[in-house]
């Protein structure tokens, strides 16, 4: 029996989610339709368990998933296992706009969906066939880059099987005494804003599993001990669709909890939001953006703030949590949106947030500007994770933006503000709060090289600075080589 190894590299910085692992399901599906034909299928997913490269050569085919900032670590794995003598298959966003530079570090890469091309790849495979048919598939030939062209998208989503969350080893850890299970209902999303490749990924047109599909899945997973993420860029993109959903849930009275991400229109639709209360929602990830007016307008947002103060007080009266999400760094933004999104975010009394800095993805409008400006600062993968400044803004100097990531954190989980939550027996809040600040901490100490580079950058000067004995730091006008 043929084997292969799917492999999810670990994300090389701490981030929110550092503690709350959650896989995507990409290797999951694969794995899942490459077990129906008959193969034998290993998944690791680097944050719950290492991989172990004894194990990793009993494999024909090893297949590494990577998004922006786990592209470093998944071109070192993936050049360990080639030395091994196994091909190496690269997939994901980040080496669907970047191919010729995952063909650096392995065999093949497939862009975009790759549900229906890697079953053509494994069919040539196993007929040693060559690979001009495979749709999707980048390649070297003779030293050539060859990049077949690209299928469509999946046209129905029913027809991708439910991902055998078993197949990761050891996949019991739960969080809070329950395990969160991963779903996906729909993929696309026809807003692109400036600063998303979601679009370039899978498209601006919604496409929709029905919802007998979705039931029948969740099914498997209805035990109060289990916690549903809904994957979706946008679960509520369709109402229609997204109310017969909610109504069959309820009809089935599932036992779990569940949270999902949805744009600041929802607080428009009241029975909409009653019946995801109904159904079992239990908190909402809202990407706000930002209280700049200017700036939701340059990103291409298409959300205005009323529709976001509408929104919190919407679903606060339905006793729905909040994690709102704000990003910095855009050209309208300066110090002054900083304290006026800190003091909004305090204000409306969110349950959770995020303080993101806009970072240049490869696949977004924003990148091909910033690459076309010459204003990308670090060219290190291992930065592009919305934590670390990468671009030259226009209205802060590099240590400012940071700075306002860290202030912004520290600021809205004050210990006064923890205070303020623990007389109202926020106990949800008050350990989200409590973790968000160590988490600030440990981020802090963990980065000093880094800070002290950002700040550093601000001369303008052909220089060497030693940084510590273990390092040393090259500043170049425009650029710093780390």
């Amino acid at each position: 029996m043929s084997k292969i190894i799917f492999i999810e590299p670990k994300s090389p910085n701490l981030h929110i989610y550092s503690q709350f692992p959650l896989p995507r399901l990409g290797s999951f599906i694969l794995g899942t339709l490459m077990k129906k034909r008959g193969w034998d299928v290993d998944i690791i997913v680097e944050e719950q368990r290492a991989v172990d490269f004894n194990d990793v050569k009993s494999a024909d085919l090893v297949g590494i998933s990577t998004i922006t900032s786990t592209a470093p670590r998944a071109y070192a794995i993936a050049k360990k296992v080639r030395e091994m003598g196994i091909p190496v298959i690269l997939g994901g966003p980040h080496v669907t706009f970047l191919p010729e530079e995952g063909l650096d570090y392995a065999d093949f890469v497939i862009r975009g969906e790759a549900e229906h091309p890697i079953m053509m790849f494994i069919d040539a495979w196993e007929n040693r066939k060559e690979y001009t048919h495979v749709p999707n598939l980048s390649y070297k030939k003779n030293g050539k880059a060859i990049h077949n062209p690209m299928e469509s998208f999946i046209a129905n989503l029913d027809d991708i099987p439910f991902p055998e969350l078993a197949l990761l080893q050891n996949n019991t850890k739960r969080i809070g005494g329950q395990t969160i299970i991963p779903i996906q209902t729909s993929r696309g999303c026809p807003y692109n804003c400036s600063f998303c490749s979601v679009t370039g990924m899978f498209g601006r047109k919604y496409r929709f599993r029905s919802p007998e599909n979705i039931i029948a899945e969740l099914k498997q997973y209805d035990d109060r001990r289990n916690f549903v993420f809904f994957y979706d860029d946008h679960f509520t993109a369709n109402r229609r669709r997204a109310k017969i959903l909610l109504e069959k849930m309820i009809q089935e009275k599932f036992k779990f909890k569940w949270s999902t991400q949805v744009r600041a229109d929802i607080g428009k639709d009241i029975e909409l939001v009653k019946l995801m209360k109904k159904a079992g929602c239990y908190t909402l990830f809202i990407g706000f953006e930002s209280v700049n007016p200017e700036s939701l307008k340059a990103m291409k947002k298409q959300q205005t703030i009323d529709e976001i103060v509408n929104a919190i007080k919407v679903l606060q009266k339905h006793r729905i949590h909040i994690h709102g999400m704000f990003v910095y760094g855009f050209d309208e933004d300066d110090w002054q949106t900083v304290k006026e999104t800190v003091k909004f975010a305090k204000r409306a009394k969110l349950n959770s947030t995020q303080f993101l800095i806009l970072t240049p993805l490869p696949g977004s409008e924003f990148y091909n500007q910033m690459c076309t400006e010459k204003r990308i600062q670090f060219r290190d993968w291992n930065l592009y994770d919305a934590h670390h400044v990468v671009f030259r803004p226009a209205r802060f100097s590099l240590f400012d933006l940071q700075k306002a990531q860290i202030y912004s954190h520290q600021k809205f989980y004050s210990l006064m503000e923890t205070v303020k939550k623990i007389l109202k027996w926020k106990l949800v809040d008050v350990g989200l709060a409590h973790y968000a600040r160590r988490l600030n901490r440990l981020w802090k100490k963990k980065n000093k090289t880094f800070l002290k580079v950002v700040d550093l950058l601000t001369p303008k000067k052909k220089t060497i600075i030693s940084i510590d004995y273990r390092e040393k730091i090259i500043l170049d006008d425009e650029r710093v080589v780390v």
